[in-house]
């Protein structure tokens, strides 16, 4: 027992401090992995270099992709590249001229310029630009047409057009601005909310979407599609293709016209000959003055996006219960006339009439109607001044919608068959059958003013062919000419105007009618009148 706590003691006993002990010896790197440092340390710096000198984003390289991406002259007020998270560089104050007129003013300006690259594209040297970026862009073309145009985009000069040989994957427009100038000094401005374009390169198609606002008149564009590959030399060429839509578009910035228009359309084909067809509704459209009516509309047309000339092949504008069909143009240098040929089939005259009209449509019924209707330039004046119409009309069966006017007119038919009726200036109370007319003739418009010569109104008994007028602006109705009734003057008139007229019968008695009269229509909304115009007065 003694002898076992002896080696239990022995062996806690720590060991003698003055007792050697052997050295543990040092663990060797290996060789390789000193070389394989070196190797990849040595890489690097090759690689530094071989970036450096191959470095694409320098302001040496770029500058002449900026104009060949933009088709213009540069400078740069500020530069500097940019390496993380992707290569690339900043630009600021953007000054931009015309390649073929470097002499003329600048065209543009823009805020901010931004490129970005991967790094996979410059280690494996590819030419390949991920993302432009542009901020504050402001472009500025001279009037279309004028001189300077002429100057700053001579012909040919659409070659530089064609895109960049460097493929752009994406581009972002963002808060720019385009201003077309005009020839008085004013301009139109589009500002540009967002354009998205993607596959940017020369000889390929583009991918766009554009946010915008529009001119005149004033409202949200919003369209995507398709557009390219730019042809050299013959901009027309270009094939483009896409869909669109039209918000809040003012119609009161082009006229006396009002109204908020909205539509949904697509389009396909050459720049050139652009073929569209949209869908409208204008809820509150009126002219001048006029009764805001909801007119929904129809469009197929060919658009030239060179100079914006447009020929409609159909049109349609519906408004109540009337469908107004229409073809023609919009054509010009300097200004668009607008050429319509208007046509309506079995209408409602009140439908046609109230989006004119402030007060109550005189007349309802069905209406056929023919035109030719020009509108010429909106700097010779407002809308009404600039339109011109030339047609006829057919009401064929219509009713007065004025109960004081109705009223004599339905009396003067039962006197004009012989019957008896009452003094409708005198006794209110006698009940009176409604007369039935109907009405037809030429008419023209000019200075808001509807001029007829030979229209053909009837009545039960009686037959009217008059001369005159009809204001749009106040409805106020100037008509002469005479009536044809079956019974003779006499009986026509009421009261002491029988007894006055019975000696003049005999001058009015015609062959195979009773009388014809001369009368006049006069009167505003109202207070319109059917009167004897034994005066002949005009």
């Amino acid at each position: 027992m003694a002898r076992a706590a002896l080696a239990r003691w022995s062996e806690d006993t720590p060991p003698d401090p003055e007792s050697p002990q052997k050295p543990i010896p040092a663990r060797r790197r290996p060789r390789w992995l000193l070389i394989a440092g070196w190797v990849a340390l040595a890489c690097v710096m090759v690689g530094i270099w071989f970036v450096g000198q191959n470095w694409p984003y320098r302001y040496r390289k770029m500058k002449p992709l900026l104009e060949d991406v933009l088709g213009c002259q540069i400078t740069i007020t500020r530069y500097h590249r940019t390496y993380f998270p992707n290569p690339g560089f900043i630009a600021t104050g953007l000054t931009l001229k015309r390649k073929s007129a470097p002499h003329q003013p600048p065209i543009g300006t823009v805020q901010t310029f931004v490129v970005q690259g991967r790094w996979i594209d410059l280690l494996m040297l590819r030419r390949r630009v991920e993302l432009v970026d542009i901020t504050g862009f402001h472009l500025v073309l001279p009037p279309p047409g004028s001189k300077a145009a002429q100057e700053d985009f001579p012909a040919g000069s659409t070659a530089d057009f064609t895109g960049p040989d460097t493929p752009i994957e994406r581009m972002e427009i963002h808060a720019s601005l385009l201003d077309v100038l005009r020839e008085n000094g004013a301009r139109f401005s589009f500002p540009i909310r967002q354009l998205h374009i993607e596959n940017m390169q020369k000889g390929r198609a583009m991918k766009y979407a554009v946010d915008m606002d529009n001119a005149i008149p004033h409202g949200q564009i919003r369209a995507s599609g398709y557009f390219g590959p730019l042809s050299a030399g013959s901009p027309g060429e270009t094939l483009v293709s896409g869909k669109f839509e039209v918000e809040r578009f003012r119609l009161q910035d082009v006229g006396k016209i009002r109204g908020t228009l909205s539509g949904s359309g697509s389009f396909s084909g050459r720049l050139d000959a652009i073929r569209a067809a949209a869908d409208t509704d204008t809820p509150d459209f009126a002219v001048d003055d006029g009764t805001p009516s909801s007119v929904t509309g129809r469009i197929d047309c060919t658009v030239n996006g060179l100079n914006g000339d447009v020929v409609y092949h159909r049109m349609e504008a519906r408004t109540g219960d009337t469908a107004v069909m229409a073809t023609g143009s919009t054509q010009g240098v300097g200004g668009k006339t607008t050429e319509l040929e208007l046509a309506v089939t079995g209408g409602r005259a009140q439908d046609l009439l109230r989006p004119f009209l402030h007060k109550a449509p005189p007349i309802v019924g069905l209406v056929d109607l023919h035109a030719h209707a020009s509108l010429a330039p909106s700097k010779e004046g407002d809308f009404f001044h600039r339109l011109r119409v030339n047609g006829g009309f057919d009401v064929p069966r219509e009713k007065v919608t004025d109960g004081a006017t109705e009223r004599n007119l339905s009396a003067f038919s039962q006197r004009a068959r012989g019957g008896k009726a009452p003094d409708p200036d005198k006794d209110k109370t006698t009940p009176i059958a409604d007369a039935i007319s109907s009405v037809r003739g030429p008419a023209t418009i000019r200075d808001a003013v509807v001029t007829t010569h030979g229209l053909t109104f009837e009545v039960p008994g009686a037959q009217a062919r008059l001369d005159g007028t009809f204001n749009l602006h106040t409805s106020a109705v100037r008509l002469t000419g005479t009536v044809a009734t079956k019974a003779d003057i006499a009986k026509d008139a009421t009261g002491w105007k029988s007894i006055l007229l019975k000696p003049l019968a005999p001058f009015f008695r015609k062959k195979q009618a009773g009388a014809v009269i001369p009368i006049a229509v006069t009167g505003t909304p109202g207070n319109y009148k059917v009167t004897e115009n034994l005066m002949h007065s005009k």
